[in-house]
């Protein structure tokens, strides 16, 4: 029994776990920001849906 390849496989397996555990918390809040997105994205359609005068036109100067 190598008591510092034990050590060393321990801490390499920790390191892994902390950096999975850190990658799966940016890929959450990644999906909550793109719900939050998406929701506001519906909002916005279903205000155009009762109010589909505005954004009809566009006023330019040539």
């Amino acid at each position: 029994m190598n008591i510092p390849e034990l050590s060393t496989a321990l801490a390499n397996t920790q390191l892994a776990s902390k950096v999975g555990i850190a990658v799966l918390d940016k890929a959450l809040e990644n999906s909550q920001t793109t719900g939050e997105s998406l929701i506001n994205m519906m909002d916005r359609s279903m205000e155009l849906s009762v109010n589909p005068h505005i954004g009809g036109n566009i006023d330019m100067l040539v």
